[in-house]
């Protein structure tokens, strides 16, 4: 029995294993790779091109340049933040918020995953 309760679900969130946290960073599919793939999501990685679809950034694309584990967040290329130093940093967009619109297909283990039924 799963609970209801809002801090229930952020605590078994953040209490994921590494196996189980690599399936909460997937994101949809845009039409097209859904009608070649016939898959609607599929695990992200660096390298990934994506479109934000909703919130601030909605209509932004560029790759996936960062992957953050620890809080469940990814990194767009061409969305950051400047910093009082002047450096340049990533704002994380959370995966349920983009779609990917060209997949990185240099692993081998990947390309069967995606040809898989």
């Amino acid at each position: 029995m799963t609970s209801k309760q809002p801090r229930k679900q952020r605590k078994k969130l953040y209490s994921l294993k590494q196996h189980e946290r690599r399936v909460k960073f997937s994101a949809g599919l845009d039409k097209k790779l859904k009608a070649e793939y016939k898959k609607n999501s599929f695990p992200l990685v660096k390298g990934d091109k994506v479109k934000v679809f909703t919130g601030k950034f909605s209509g932004k694309e560029g790759k996936v340049t960062l992957i953050n584990g620890s809080k469940l967040k990814i990194g767009v290329e061409g969305i950051t933040v400047k910093k009082p130093n002047g450096k340049e940093e990533p704002i994380l967009i959370d995966p349920s918020n983009v779609i990917i619109t060209e997949l990185k297909l240099t692993d081998e283990k990947r390309k069967k995953a995606l040809l898989r039924k």
